[in-house]
């Protein structure tokens, strides 16, 4: 896909236009900028945290009504999980990446010399901004089929079985129902640089090593050791 490079091509790429692109240009806007550029701006709209807090609940309530319209015999708990398998810092930031947020991003001097613009604290955040601008600009309706379109892959059926697995909650019933214990995990250890680290985790029935996965986070490390666990469970354990 042909990397995003203006602030035109971005609402091309998210199929809305903005009647204020202010608002569009202040979720761009991370707060070292506006701490280094922007004191003389109110609160309200020197950077894009604010935003940020409301674009998180309007993503919860949008893919809320999207989970009870495409799993109509999904039970509240089994939902519950679908949603934060979904509205998550890994998946908001691989969206972002999608849609070239990264290139339009404003930040600080010292961010910029970090690479912040990949980092995927600051990209999730970004994202959550730019929804509350489009609720702000346009209202339900118009935020309602953005976040449709882009989430729209992750509600394929054959995506399903990844997306929404609770691999963790999954080897715990397991391994509580068979050997009356619970599962521990231990970061072994961590590398890369800050904005792209790569986290290892193993997962241990008391002594006992089921396996060791790698993650961008330490959740997803977890979730993946435990994936990989449940293929692996032994037959028994020794006091």
């Amino acid at each position: 896909m042909v990397p995003v490079t203006s602030l035109e091509e971005l609402q091309e790429r998210i199929r809305y236009q903005f009647g204020d692109t202010r608002l569009l240009i202040q979720s761009l806007t991370h707060v070292s900028y506006g701490h280094e550029n922007l004191q003389d701006k109110s609160l309200a709209y020197r950077d894009n945290e604010r935003l940020e807090f409301l674009g998180d609940a309007v993503l919860d309530l949008v893919i809320s009504d999207l989970l009870l319209e495409s799993f109509p015999d999904a039970a509240e708990g089994q939902l519950s999980k679908m949603r934060a398998a979904v509205v998550n810092e890994r998946t908001l930031y691989e969206i972002s990446k999608s849609i070239s947020l990264s290139n339009l991003l404003r930040l600080g001097k010292g961010e910029q010399r970090t690479g912040g613009a990949d980092k995927p604290s600051i990209l999730s955040s970004a994202f959550e901004a730019l929804i509350a601008a489009i609720y702000i600009d346009g209202g339900f309706n118009a935020v309602y089929p953005v976040v449709r379109y882009m989430f729209a892959p992750l509600f394929k059926a054959e995506n399903c079985p990844i997306s929404f697995q609770d691999h963790k909650t999954n080897l715990q019933e397991q391994v509580q129902s068979r050997f009356r214990m619970t599962p521990t995990y231990h970061l072994i250890g961590a590398t890369g640089p800050d904005h792209a680290k790569v986290f290892e985790v193993e997962v241990r029935i008391k002594d006992h090593l089921l396996a060791k996965s790698s993650g961008p986070s330490k959740k997803e490390a977890e979730q993946n050791a435990a994936k990989e666990a449940l293929l692996q469970i032994p037959e028994s354990i020794k006091e």
